[in-house]
Order: C-alpha cells, then sequence, then structure tokens
C-alpha cells in the first residue's frame, strides 16, 4: 500500500539540500548553508552522504586563494527527489480518503 520513504532524503537536511539543487542545478557550500541555516559541519556529513548516495556531485576548488566546495545535482538525485515527492504525495493522497 505505502511505498516506503528514500531514507536518505527522508532527512530535513538532506531534503532541503536535493530541494534547492533542483531548482538552481549547482549551488556552491556557502549558500547551501546559508539558505538551510545548518551548521559547516551538519552541512558537510550530509553532502558527503548525498555524495556517497549518488545524489550529487562534490567538485572543490580555488577561487582568489579561497576554498570554494560546489555542488550538483546528478540525474540519480533528480530521479530519488521525483520518486520521494511522488511516494510522499501517496501518503498525503491516502490520508485525505479517510
Amino acid at each position: 500500500m505505502f511505498k516506503e520513504l528514500d531514507p536518505i532524503l527522508h532527512s530535513q537536511l538532506r531534503l532541503a539540500v536535493i530541494s534547492l539543487l533542483i531548482s538552481v542545478k549547482e549551488a556552491d557550500f556557502t549558500f547551501l548553508k546559508e539558505k538551510t541555516g545548518a551548521t559547516a559541519g551538519n552541512l558537510s556529513v550530509q553532502l558527503q552522504k548525498l555524495k556517497e548516495a549518488g545524489y550529487i556531485e562534490i567538485e572543490k576548488s580555488f577561487k582568489d586563494n579561497f576554498p570554494l566546495t560546489t555542488c550538483k545535482i546528478s540525474k540519480d538525485g533528480i530521479a530519488a527527489f521525483e520518486a520521494y515527492v511522488k511516494n510522499l504525495k501517496q501518503y498525503i493522497s491516502i490520508k485525505k480518503e479517510n
């Protein structure tokens, strides 16, 4: 009846990151930190989990002698987000029917 929600995306911070990346396709660490209100340490850990799941790509470089971390959503990340939203809508529609 209910499809399982992706445990990777079920975390509030990881879902927020994926939601942001869906709309902008690519963002730097500072942008994600500011938009999510996360600490640098927590965001870093959650980005690594998303990377390990294959949902995002992380590129590290330098800009004006400062480290720059850029995150980009992958095709798998887009598919996972779309499936998550679809499954979540199923939960909501079943609740409305009762």
